[in-house]
């Protein structure tokens, strides 16, 4: 898919951006939804978090944006940085990238990236999400990392195989085919 370094940019882009509104969405909606409706007696979600002036990092009360952007630029770096040249290095023991079928070598990078930033940033999350106002413990920190790796595992392994990298790609395509083939263009026409 992405043949230089701008390209596997702004796919890890289109991919993190995509990636983070649903994490979001999940973990407010599905796995804490009805702890904030309860906690605030309210029925819809979006009630509740408003009722408590926004979500909770770093011990502060955020509105649903702020949250959003922090974890896109901490979700993007670990992308750059970490997950997508070592998940490639995974995939490419496991498999040889030219003789193996793409499709079966493009899901081996999506299960390596899933095994690197499900675990790196449910240990952000549990940090930015940590409750400050109880006093800091290690125990309740590794605890609540890995209640995060239990929740999110599953569904960053199912959102990514069957809904986020299908849609990335198809986005990726259509914005650098037609790039490449405008470039063809010029060039058959210089020729």
């Amino acid at each position: 898919m992405p043949e230089n370094q701008f390209q596997r940019m702004v796919f890890a882009f289109l991919t993190v951006i995509v990636t983070v509104h649903a994490f979001v969405f999940y973990n407010l909606y599905v796995v804490n939804g009805g702890a904030f409706m309860t906690a605030n007696h309210t029925t819809s979600v979006i009630a509740a978090i408003n009722a408590q002036g926004g979500v909770s990092m770093f011990g502060k009360m955020l509105p649903v944006w702020a949250i959003i952007l922090i974890e896109f630029v901490c979700a993007y770096t670990l992308e750059i940085f970490f997950g997508s040249p070592f998940s490639f290095k995974m995939a490419s023991k496991m498999f040889h990238p030219r003789k193996t079928h793409p499709v079966l070598f493009e899901t081996a990078i999506i299960f390596a990236t899933v095994s690197i930033m499900c675990p790196a940033m449910s240990f952000l999350a549990a940090w930015m999400y940590y409750p400050y106002n109880m006093g800091f413990d290690i125990f309740t920190l590794l605890a609540n990392w890995l209640k995060l790796i239990c929740f999110n595992l599953p569904f960053a392994l199912f959102s990514q195989i069957f809904f986020i990298q299908p849609l990335v790609r198809t986005v990726f395509k259509a914005l650098f085919v037609r790039g490449k083939k405008k470039a063809d263009n010029r060039e058959q026409q210089a020729a």
